[in-house]
């Protein structure tokens, strides 16, 4: 049986070069997940970081109006931070099948074997979990326009200032 280098060998220039070609574009596509996944991580943490502050202010609120509009907008921000983790869920799966296309082309190479479905399901079940990771993070998208254009940023507190801040900004 022949060695894989010595089948390389014997292959023309423009084989080898479809071969690097095919085994590089997962690579590609690994690295674009990567990066989507870093962004969706970080507005994740954006709106924990919301929802964090709008706990606080609901614990220490005592206007009934304000506390409703608190819960309201506690509300929109869970809803955001379901649709980014199922966006999450959908990019990691991505990754995940991409690998597993990577590891079939690597696996195909070395044993020389038939692997032309494997490839075509788990390459196209990346792009499929990309797609749903970016359809999740448009979603999210419009949540957040939507609750800015009709109630704008995190409410403020109308809770009164302590004494010890009210008197550090008179004198």
């Amino acid at each position: 049986m022949a060695t894989p280098l010595a089948a390389l060998a014997a292959d023309s220039a423009g084989d080898v070069a479809h071969l690097i070609e095919t085994a590089l574009t997962p690579v590609f596509m690994l690295s674009g997940v990567g990066t989507l996944l870093n962004l969706l991580n970080t507005r994740s943490a954006r709106v924990a970081d919301q929802i964090e502050k709008a706990s606080d202010l609901l614990d220490t609120e005592q206007d009934k109006e304000a506390k409703r509009k608190l819960r309201h907008h506690l509300r929109r921000l869970t809803r955001r931070i379901m649709v980014l983790d199922i966006s999450i869920m959908f990019g990691g799966l991505a990754g995940a099948m991409t690998c597993g296309a990577a590891f079939v082309l690597f696996l195909g190479s070395v044993r020389d074997a038939s692997i032309a479905l494997w490839l075509v399901a788990l390459f196209g079940a990346a792009l499929l979990s990309t797609v749903a990771a970016l359809a999740a993070f448009l979603c999210d998208c419009f949540f957040s326009w939507d609750n800015l254009r009709k109630s704008g940023p995190l409410p403020k507190s109308v809770k009164k200032r302590s004494p010890e801040s009210s008197a550090s900004t008179t004198g």
